[in-house]
């Protein structure tokens, strides 16, 4: 499970509470990237989790279209791996749609065409994909959900030479509440967000975790078989 806010420079938890009534306590062990954790359960009929936060979040909003984007060479070894294909973001498949579509644009510049392409040419509709779905999946279908537009982001900006990855977070104004997805990419020397749905601003996002692409960031990952029965998520700002 991961559904705990990331303790981060920028995002600070000043109050939470985990309870899953019935179950010996989790076992938490740090999540992709060190950012936030996975927490082990062992359920034997039936899991109920409620997580409750309450988070200072001190991050702008930050206009990143004059950041150039860093040489390939200079990147850190650890942001390398959101430069290359993934399980739902299939780079090497894309290149030539990117490059037709943003050619000669880098930096924060093609960062934007891309997210504002995205935004002109998909419709956000629920149920029009499932867990199979892949960003080359949604290229061509033109509608999804937050994950789907978060996908096909990371997937063309990486195309650009610009790392991308996925992020997991809560945020308010996201219609319906959900865990929601969306993107960062690698400018300057340090990660930026970037929501291809427009409905989460980085300075009211509060980041669970990070990945390099769905299967890394999944609130649950099941061993075994399991029905979910009810989910609710609320996000509120005080």
């Amino acid at each position: 499970m991961q559904i705990a806010v990331a303790r981060l420079p920028d995002q600070h938890v000043l109050r939470e509470n985990l309870s899953v009534p019935g179950l010996a306590d989790a076992i938490h062990v740090a999540a992709h990237g060190n950012v936030g954790e996975r927490s082990w359960l062992m359920p034997s009929d039936r899991l109920l989790i409620h997580y409750e936060a309450e988070v200072a979040i001190n991050r702008p909003n930050l206009a990143i279209e004059a950041l150039p984007a860093d040489p390939l060479p200079t990147l850190p070894a650890d942001v390398v791996e959101y430069l290359l294909p993934s399980r739902y973001c299939p780079v090497d498949t894309m290149h030539a749609a990117t490059d037709d579509l943003f050619g000669g644009l880098t930096g924060g510049a093609g960062v934007l065409a891309v997210r504002d392409w995205i935004g002109g040419h998909l419709s956000y509709v629920p149920g029009a994909s499932h867990a199979g779905t892949t960003a080359l999946d949604t290229f061509h279908a033109r509608e999804g959900v937050c994950r789907d537009y978060a996908h096909l982001l990371v997937t063309l900006v990486r195309g650009l030479g610009i790392p991308a990855r996925l992020v997991s977070a809560y945020a308010p104004n996201v219609t319906p509440p959900d865990f929601h997805a969306l993107a960062q990419v690698w400018l300057a020397g340090s990660w930026h967000l970037i929501d291809a749905t427009g409905m989460a601003e980085p300075s009211h996002t509060a980041i669970i975790g990070v990945g390099r692409d769905a299967a890394d960031i999944s609130f649950l990952t099941i061993f075994g078989s399991a029905t979910l029965n009810e989910q609710a998520v609320v996000v509120s700002l005080l």
